[in-house]
Parts: C-alpha cells; structure tokens; sequence
C-alpha cells in the first residue's frame, strides 16, 4: 500500500500529464511548415492540428479554418483524435479514481479496498500514457517520413503538440507505474493465526486422579 505522499505525488503527475493530453488535443501545432530547401517564403507559415489548420503571418496575425470533412485527414491524424481524446478521458477517469482510493482522502473507508482501487486508478493512468504517446510517435513518423522524400514538395516539421504529448504520456506512465507498484493488497496479518489457535488455548484444563 503506497503512502499518502506516493499519491500526491501520483495526483500531482497525472493532473500535468492530463493538461499536456488536453493542450496536445486542442492546439494545431502538431504538423509546422518547413523552410528547407526550395521553401524560402518566410512570410507566412502553416501549422496543422487535430481540429483546424492555420496560416500565420509573419506579423503574427493568424487564420485558422476546421477541416472541411474527416476524410481529408491523413489516418496519423485520424487516429490521432480518436486516441488522444480516448486518453483524456481515461486520464481523467484515473484521477477521479485515485481520490477515492487515496490515503489522504475519506471516501473509501475500507482500508482492504484502496490498493484495489488505486490499482485500477493506475491502469488506467497507464493506457492513457500509452495512447497519447502511439499518438504522436505515429504523426512524428509520418512527418519524419515525408520530410525526406524528394517527392514531397510542401515539407513539414514536428510541432510543439508532438513533444508536449510525449511529455504527458511520460507523466501518465510514472504516475500509473507508482500506483501499480504502491498497490498492493495487505496481507492477511495476524489474526487468522490467533482465530486458529484460540479453541486448544481456551480448553478448560483438567486433573485426573
């Protein structure tokens, strides 16, 4: 059974690994515009998200516009949505978990049912670390991929949303191996053994003649 300090430590990681799986989801900076080679116009760039794509100014103004139809997307970015809003809410679902079955909480009186508890908690921590990371290491191939094929004339770069990803799925993975590791049923303890033993050690004793 881990601590009460193991699982703030625990709430405090999977509260900022939730935030970067949000940031990762809601910001279009997965996929930048690349000025390698032929691409020598620096006066706007484009930036591509999970939701919109933008055109930024060189003067800072920005224009954004949803993708007209989910088919326009490449499958990186298609599953990219799906696994990552998958793993806010796992992550989400985690926390909330791991309030109940914490030590410094009262919502679970059962002090038997809390390793159980924070052990779902930390699963469920874990493959949300995993989704956010096959996530953005699948549209960091692709990007990668494509920027060095000749034949591909616009070149991308890895945006700020594929690191930020990266670092939350590596929270959610640290704050889930603690739980699963600090989880641990208790053992059965001594009072079985005393249970067992009591019947010969109350037998009244006898005096023959």
């Amino acid at each position: 059974m881990g601590s009460a300090g193991v699982h703030i430590v625990c709430v405090a990681l999977g509260v900022l690994g939730l935030v970067g799986v949000i940031v990762c989801c809601a910001v279009p900076r997965w996929r930048v515009s690349s000025f390698t080679g032929s691409n020598i116009v620096t006066a706007q760039s484009r930036v591509e998200g999970l939701w919109t794509n933008c055109v930024v100014q060189s003067t800072g103004q920005q224009q954004c516009k949803n993708y007209d139809s989910l088919l326009v997307l490449p499958s990186d970015l298609q599953a990219a949505r799906a696994m990552t809003i998958i793993s806010c809410m796992l992550a989400l679902l985690g926390l909330l978990i791991l309030f109940c079955g914490a030590d410094f909480t009262t919502c679970v009186q059962n002090e038997d049912a809390k390793p159980k508890i924070n052990l779902v908690a930390g699963v469920g921590m874990l493959l949300a670390g995993l989704l956010v990371i096959i996530a953005v290491s699948w549209s960091a191939h692709i990007v990668v991929r494509d920027f060095r094929n000749p034949l591909v004339a616009q070149k991308m770069e890895l945006g700020a949303c594929i690191f930020v990803g990266w670092g939350a799925g590596v929270l959610l993975l640290l704050a889930g191996g603690l739980l699963c590791c600090f989880s641990r049923p208790r053992s059965g303890g001594s009072g079985g053994t005393a249970k067992y033993y009591s019947s010969s050690a109350s037998a009244p004793a006898k005096n023959y003649v």
